[in-house]
């Protein structure tokens, strides 16, 4: 198989694209867990920002689960229908993303009366 110059050039560009999208999702991940505020301890013992869905575990989610989560990191505590309104999806298809969430480990439930609140520890 024989690549020309061409063909290098237009891999290397791909390629630098897909790093500089990569950089921009990280830093809008790195935003999102810093707004969580929430602290644990490095292994230095130093005091760290991170919170249950660090970035590595949103970016190994699937894209519709990821969407979800997000919404649910940016409202902080909502039932299916408040995510439902901010992501445009049903609320039953948001249902049963957050109760997959749920059953992941990534997300809590609980309820209150007759609605129930997803929430991240």
């Amino acid at each position: 198989m024989t690549t020309n110059k061409r063909g290098y050039s237009d891999l290397t560009e791909i390629l630098s694209r897909i790093n500089d999208n990569l950089k921009k999702i990280d830093d809008k991940l790195e935003k999102i867990v810093e707004s969580r505020g929430i602290k644990e301890k490095a292994d230095d013992g130093n005091q760290v920002e991170s919170a249950t869905l660090d970035v590595m575990t949103l970016l190994s989610l699937p894209d519709h689960l990821r969407k979800t989560a997000m919404i649910l990191i940016r409202l902080s505590r909502a039932t299916a229908d408040q995510v439902s309104l901010e992501s445009g999806r049903k609320r039953a298809v948001e249902s049963g993303y957050l109760n997959q969430l749920v059953v992941m480990g990534h997300v809590k439930k609980m309820r209150q009366r007759r609605d129930v609140y997803f929430y991240i520890e």
